[in-house]
């Protein structure tokens, strides 16, 4: 989990009271947080990857708040009053091919307090946390700090040739020309190639030319040094996606909102993602949180009162509706988006512990789920076919679904990596994975698993569902549709189940040499033989008969389980 070390005095310094050691501990162990190591001068915290915001000082001394009884409810960051927005970003359409995304906001000074060491050193050290985790170690998403005082806006977001770039490093005392910076500097090794292409790379300026930075890799001196006393800070985040940009600049916010800091909006204009006032990076976001969903993720009817209390406790803010509650989450709150996540923050709000001896209502007390005993049938009736079980995961590349005509799985919004772009909604897709890695071993080969896979579903809340299916390889000369065909047969009458197979276009598979399996008029697999061309993108010279079996399907026309879980 993602780690960070705190200041312990800062954490005490938002609270009306000094907390101890045992109470700290808990305090957080009802949240996603838990105390690794504590001293009198610092803390040791880690998180879960979606609640962020309680690596920082303020973050955590906002829960803290919340916890305690001393506060409740999301704080009030926005400016007291309405004003005309103070900066503006105009985006350059050069920007588009190298890193197209950019947001910010502005951040003022309570009246009677400026930017402190501490304060600054917390949102740095915040600041490379997120560039680690959110950002991908920048790739996705960066941020910038920027004295708003010294600079003049508008700023403007342009990549400009490189010879026409020069300025001083947050780190120097000269003036350099931007090919000997990226020649020689060693940010500009680590990071220069997100920001360059060609013999352009992106810049940051003010109106009056001044560099803040060369986004993502360094700030500039003259505009980009924020300083104890400074009292508007100007904060930026550049990233390929609107989404990390967004979560990035929602989640250094709080080190400012925790210290009564006022949050204002920066508009962009030009081209982009992020295109328009700013609003929407600065203001709550609001989820409707049926009492429905609540009650049937607790198993229990909650009283709403204790909704209410529990999400406010949680420095939510809360208000009754019909069937339900909204539910109102700042920006340095990005893991809540649904129902389930909010209905997650109520639950978790309990902190069931060991010596309260209760045991939770459970169907899997004591014995296997039936499902589970109906799918494993099927693997080991596989297994017992001779029938190898390889683990595959439930993403599959970019290449193998270009590879399979007609597969439409679900893709991705931010994958990881080409590798991991989609999620497969049938095992065949893992399955030619697993054949084109393992070309160099002698055939036939022979696997079969019965595992996950997702599919579009508009009835389902994400949109799609978890649905078991059986799958099996036969990669042998003389493989064929009767192989696979057989096979199916062979496992339905394993569980007394006739089946008839009408002919099918099923993706990746010859044509008229591929069929739908049905039981009692019900649609519950596909068998057929991989295309030639299919075969020898992966490299596969023998040909391949392929079967797979919906469970989910299945088990319910059986008068089973619904093998769903």
């Amino acid at each position: 989990m993602p780690r960070a070390v705190l200041r312990r005095d800062r954490v005490i310094a938002l609270l009306p009271n000094p907390i101890s050691d045992s109470a700290l501990e808990d305090a957080l162990f009802a949240s996603k947080a838990e105390v690794e190591a504590q001293d009198a001068d610092s803390l040791t915290i880690s998180a879960t990857p979606d609640r962020l915001d309680l690596l920082s000082e303020g973050g955590l001394a906002l829960h803290l708040q919340g916890v305690t009884g001393v506060a409740s409810g999301v704080p009030r960051y926005a400016p007291a009053r309405a004003r005309r927005l103070v900066a503006e970003i105009e985006v350059d359409p050069s920007v588009d091919p190298v890193r197209p995304a950019i947001a910010g906001f502005v951040v003022r000074a309570p009246d009677d307090a400026g930017l402190d060491t501490g304060t600054l050193e917390e949102a740095v050290r915040f600041q490379e946390l997120i560039h680690a985790t959110v950002g991908r170690d920048r790739r996705a998403a960066s941020l910038g700090i920027y004295p708003l005082d010294r600079l003049v806006p508008p700023f403007r977001y342009a990549a400009e040739p490189l010879d026409a770039v020069s300025f001083v490093p947050l780190d120097g005392s000269v003036e350099i020309p931007a090919d000997r910076f990226f020649r020689d500097h060693p940010m500009a090794a680590r990071y220069g190639p997100l920001g360059r292409s060609g013999n352009r790379c992106l810049t940051l300026r003010d109106a009056e030319g001044t560099i803040l930075s060369l986004p993502p890799i360094l700030n500039g001196r003259a505009g980009g040094e924020a300083r104890p006393g400074d009292r508007r800070l100007f904060i930026e985040s550049t990233g390929v996606r609107d989404r990390p940009v967004r979560e990035s600049l929602g989640l250094l916010s709080v080190v400012f909102v925790a210290r009564r800091w006022t949050v204002e909006p920066v508009a962009v204009r030009g081209p982009g993602p992020l295109a328009g006032d700013g609003r929407s990076i600065v203001t709550s976001h609001e989820i409707v949180l049926p009492s429905s969903t609540l009650q049937g993720l607790a198993g229990v009817r909650y009283p709403p009162a204790e909704v209410r209390r529990r999400l406010e406790q949680v420095r939510l803010s809360v208000r009754a509706r019909s069937g339900g509650w909204c539910v109102e989450a700042p920006p340095w709150r990005p893991d809540l988006l649904t129902a389930v996540d909010a209905a997650e923050e109520v639950i978790l709000a309990q902190a069931l512990r060991p010596e309260d001896g209760i045991v939770p209502p459970s169907r899997t007390r004591g014995r296997r789920l039936p499902e589970t005993l109906f799918r494993r049938r099927f693997a080991s009736a596989l297994l017992g076919l001779g029938f190898a079980a390889p683990f595959t995961s439930i993403l599959v590349s970019e290449a193998t679904v270009r590879r399979v005509p007609g597969a439409t799985p679900i893709r991705l919004v931010n994958p990881v990596s080409a590798e991991f772009a989609y999620v497969r909604d049938r095992l065949l897709l893992s399955h030619m994975e697993v054949l084109g890695r393992n070309t160099r071993h002698g055939y036939p080969q022979r696997f079969a698993e019965v595992a996950p896979v997702i599919v579009r579903d508009a009835s389902a809340e994400p949109g799609a569902a978890t649905r078991y299916h059986a799958g099996a390889i036969l990669a042998q000369e003389g493989a064929g549709f009767a192989d696979a065909a057989s096979l199916a047969d062979y496992l339905l009458r394993t569980v007394d189940a006739g089946s008839v197979r009408e002919p099918a276009e099923v993706p990746g598979t010859i044509s008229g040499r591929s069929a739908r399996v049905r039981v009692a008029g019900e649609p519950v697999g596909e068998v057929g033989e991989i295309r030639p061309e299919v075969l020898a993108g992966i490299g596969v010279p023998v040909p391949v008969a392929w079967m797979e079996l919906d469970l989910t399907a299945l088990g319910p026309l059986l008068g089973g389980p619904r093998a769903t879980h």
